[in-house]
C-alpha cells in the first residue's frame, strides 16, 4: 500500500474537506480479478453514464477476466475524492481527471507514471494524438495521466441567420463582431452572441485562449502566475466587450452560471452564435436543434495579430486516466487503460458522448455531417494548444473564472468595462493564488 505522500501547499490547501468528502471505491484489496473504476460524469447523467460504460466493463472483463467494480462520480465531488485518495492512500485503481487538473494531481506524487514500460502496456505513445497527449505533460517527465476524452472549442454559428443576412462565417474577431452587431436585434430578444458570464470555468477558458490570441500567457517561464500582462487583459478585455462595448450579448447572459443555459438560447433561436465545445451538440440536440441548422469554425483571432499572438482557437480540453501509484492490480490497470484507449472503445466512446477521439486513425463521429467532423479534427491538429501546466491551476481558475465573472456582472449593471478595470480584476484575482506559486 502506498504511504502517506508529502504534497505542494497548493494541493494541501486543496485537501481542505476533501476527507470527508471522499465517497471512496475501495481498492481492489489484492484480487487481481478486480479493478475500482471511478469514472467522472460525461453524459446527462450518472445513468447515463453507467449505460454507456457498463457494456464496454462486461466486455473487458470477457476479454481479460477482470471485472471492473464502476463508479461514477459526479465531477462537483471528483477533485476532492480524488485528492483524499491520493493523500489517504484509500482509493481505486483507476480514475477519470480533468485535464486541467493533471498537474495538481501529478503533484501529490500518487499517480503511477507512465515510463516506457508502461506506455508498452498500453499500446505505446505513438498512438495517440499529439495535442491530448501533449496535454497530459505536465512535469517534464513521464505522464502520470493519458488523454481518454478530448474537447475542443469552436464557434457555433446559425447557418440559417447568416444565410438570411447574406453573411459568410467569421474568420477574424472584427468579422465576427461585425456580424453579431448585424444580427442583434434586442426588441426582438435576438443577439448576435450568447455567453454563460456567470461560468468560472468557462470564463478561465476563453480568457486563456483569447489572451494567447493576444500574445499572453498566464505563468511567466518560472510558473510564477502573470494575469496583468497585456495580452491576458486584451483576451479578457475582448471577451467582456462582447456584452459591454460591442452590445452583441444580452446582459442577462451574466447570470448563465451554466454553459447550457447559453446554449438553451443558441437552439432557441435567440443568439446567432456562441462558443462551445463539440460535446456541446448534444445539449443542442436535447433542446430540439437540429445538426443541420448549425456549422462551427475556429474561434477567431483579432487581424492583424498582436504582437506575440498565436493564430490558436482552443485549448486541449478534456479528461485523462490515471492509475494510482498504490494500485494492489497494476497489470490488470494498465490493461483497462489500454482497452479505454484502443481504437474500437475510442469510436464507440466517441459516439456516446461526442468527444473527440484521442488516439490516432479513429475518425471523429460524423453525426451525419462529415464536414463539421473534420472542422473539429482540423481544430484539434492545428489550432489547439496544451493549457500551460502549473500545480496551482485549480485556484488559477477559480480566481482568473471569478475575475471574468465579476466583470461580467460589472458590464451588465454599468455598461462598460475599460483595460483598468480588467488589469485590477486580474490583479486581484493573482494576489488570491497561493504563496508558493
Amino acid at each position: 500500500m502506498r504511504t502517506r505522500r508529502i504534497v505542494s501547499a497548493a494541493v494541501a490547501a486543496l485537501l481542505v474537506g476533501a476527507l470527508s468528502a471522499c465517497g471512496g471505491g475501495g481498492q481492489s484489496g489484492g484480487d487481481s480479478r478486480t479493478i475500482t473504476y471511478w469514472a467522472s460524469v460525461q453524459g446527462a447523467s450518472p445513468d447515463d453514464d453507467r449505460k454507456i460504460l457498463e457494456p464496454l466493463m462486461q466486455e473487458f472483463e470477457q476479454q481479460t477476466g477482470i471485472s471492473v467494480d464502476l463508479e461514477v462520480v459526479p465531477w462537483t465531488d471528483l477533485t476532492n475524492n480524488t485528492l483524499a485518495a491520493a493523500v489517504s492512500g484509500i482509493g481505486p485503481d483507476v480514475i477519470n481527471m480533468g485535464n486541467t487538473n493533471a498537474a495538481t494531481f501529478d503533484a501529490t506524487g500518487a499517480f503511477l507514471p507512465f515510463d516506457d514500460a508502461a506506455f508498452t502496456a498500453v499500446g505505446g505513445k505513438d498512438k495517440f494524438v499529439e495535442a491530448p497527449l501533449a496535454a497530459a505533460d505536465v512535469n517534464g517527465g513521464p505522464p502520470t495521466s493519458l488523454p481518454l476524452y478530448s474537447q475542443v472549442y469552436a464557434l457555433y454559428y446559425n447557418k440559417k441567420m447568416f444565410a438570411d443576412a447574406g453573411l459568410q462565417p467569421p474568420t477574424t474577431w472584427q468579422e465576427m463582431v461585425a456580424a453579431a452587431q448585424r444580427l442583434t436585434d434586442p426588441a426582438a430578444d435576438r443577439y448576435g452572441f450568447t455567453l454563460p458570464g456567470a461560468t468560472v470555468n468557462v470564463g478561465m477558458h476563453l480568457s486563456y485562449i483569447l489572451g494567447a490570441q493576444n500574445g499572453g500567457s498566464p505563468f511567466d517561464a518560472s510558473g510564477r502566475p502573470d494575469f496583468t500582462n497585456d495580452g491576458m487583459v486584451a483576451g479578457v478585455k475582448q471577451y467582456v466587450d462582447l456584452m459591454a462595448a460591442d452590445g452583441v450579448v444580452s446582459r442577462g447572459d451574466a447570470q448563465f452560471s451554466e454553459g447550457q443555459l447559453s446554449a438553451a438560447r443558441f437552439a432557441g433561436g435567440h443568439a446567432a452564435m456562441m462558443f462551445g465545445q463539440n460535446a456541446t451538440r448534444t445539449t443542442l440536440v436535447a433542446n430540439g436543434m437540429d445538426p443541420s441548422q448549425w456549422g462551427i469554425v475556429p474561434i477567431p483571432a483579432p487581424a492583424p495579430l498582436p504582437a506575440g499572438g498565436r493564430q490558436i482557437g482552443s485549448f486541449a480540453a478534456g479528461t485523462n486516466i490515471a492509475v494510482f501509484g498504490n494500485t494492489d492490480n497494476r497489470d490488470g490497470a494498465l490493461k483497462f487503460v489500454e482497452f479505454m484507449t484502443n481504437p474500437k472503445q475510442q469510436a464507440t466512446l466517441s459516439e456516446a458522448y461526442g468527444s473527440l477521439p484521442v488516439v490516432k486513425g479513429v475518425p471523429a463521429p460524423t453525426f451525419g455531417d462529415p464536414a463539421a467532423a473534420q472542422a473539429w479534427q482540423q481544430i484539434l491538429a492545428d489550432r489547439t494548444i496544451p493549457l500551460q501546466p502549473n500545480p496551482n491551476i485549480q485556484a488559477y481558475q477559480t480566481n482568473v473564472g471569478g475575475a471574468v465573472v465579476e466583470l461580467f456582472a460589472r458590464a451588465a449593471t454599468q455598461g462598460q468595462v475599460n483595460t483598468e478595470d480588467v488589469r485590477a480584476a486580474l490583479e486581484q484575482a493573482q494576489d488570491k493564488m497561493p504563496a508558493s506559486s
